[in-house]
């Protein structure tokens, strides 16, 4: 009977780990990516490669749409970037044909980055509309959160098959 139960436990853990994402899926939204509606214009901003190392090249990719998601023909941006509340850069306003721009940029500082977004000519009366981004860097201690998960799930898988690989072991020889 221990033998059963031990199954049907190992069956249900089996389908809630395995089958549940498939009942229902999502895409992915990137970790330092943000969209932000002011106005007629909506913005949207990522980093390549997703989580960026400091005082490494990192992608910044803009995206410019009206509110029907159309991305517009031509804008003018420029970027202001602070760093604890004291601004470090400044990435001055161009002009940019269709709907994209990109450019590499380094951060060197580990941390959250505050960019913001200047939209030029977005009113009706030609003034700008800021929208505010937050990047953030991949730091030191990152590598170490993610060992700390990865030795955490071996270390429980470890602890599950000490404490059911015996009676599992026993309930089978009995049989």
């Amino acid at each position: 009977m221990e033998l059963r139960n031990f199954k049907s436990i190992s069956l249900l853990i089996f389908l809630i780990l395995f089958l549940m994402p498939l009942i229902e899926a999502s895409a992915h939204s990137l970790f330092n990516s943000g969209e932000s509606t002011i106005g007629d214009y909506r913005v949207q901003i990522a980093t390549l490669p997703e989580i960026p190392a400091t005082g490494e090249t990192m992608q910044i990719l803009f995206r410019v749409n009206d509110l029907d998601l159309n991305e517009v023909d031509r804008f003018t941006m420029g970027v202001r970037i602070f760093y604890m509340d004291q601004q470090i850069d400044t990435i001055p306003a161009s002009s940019h044909q269709g709907g994209h721009w990109e450019f590499d940029y380094i951060l060197e500082n580990s941390g959250i980055h505050i960019f913001r977004v200047d939209l030029y000519d977005a009113k009706e009366d030609g003034g700008i509309i800021t929208y505010t981004f937050n990047i953030s860097t991949q730091n030191p201690f990152g590598y170490v959160f993610i060992f700390s998960i990865a030795a955490g799930t071996i270390g429980l898988s470890v602890i599950i098959a000490y404490i059911y690989l015996p009676k599992l072991i026993r309930a089978r020889t009995k049989s």
